[in-house]
């Protein structure tokens, strides 16, 4: 007697599973390049790191870092500021490099959970 195998496939149900957890891995990853991000930022009194925010749109499916002061953008791109040690120009972009492979890892691994992964 020949052992018996049946899958019943739904695919778009699997693909918007994987969706669904992958922008929940995309908010893990935007949270993390926050927490980077805002130990970078030139910090005086503090308002620019504390402005800093995730905001997402789940039917878009964008994840956005930003921090909300009208200098910010200056302090960012500006090369020739001084800031304290350990705070920076390029306090976003330089950890969206440094930090990639994790952030990449977060998104993998809540990509994985509807399959069955950790």
């Amino acid at each position: 007697m020949a052992d018996e195998f049946r899958l019943d496939w739904d695919g778009d149900k699997v693909l918007a599973l994987m969706s669904d957890a992958s922008f929940d891995g995309s908010e893990l990853a935007a949270e993390h390049l926050l927490q980077v991000s805002s130990g970078l930022a030139p910090h005086e009194e503090g308002d620019l790191e504390r402005s800093g925010e995730v905001s997402s749109d789940r039917a878009s499916g964008l994840v956005a870092v930003s921090f909300d002061r009208s200098y910010a953008v200056r302090q960012h791109e500006d090369m020739t500021l001084r800031h304290d040690d350990g705070r920076q120009a390029k306090y976003l972009e330089e950890p969206m490099g440094t930090e990639r492979d994790v952030m990449l890892a977060l998104i993998a691994k809540a990509a994985g959970k509807p399959l069955g992964g950790p």
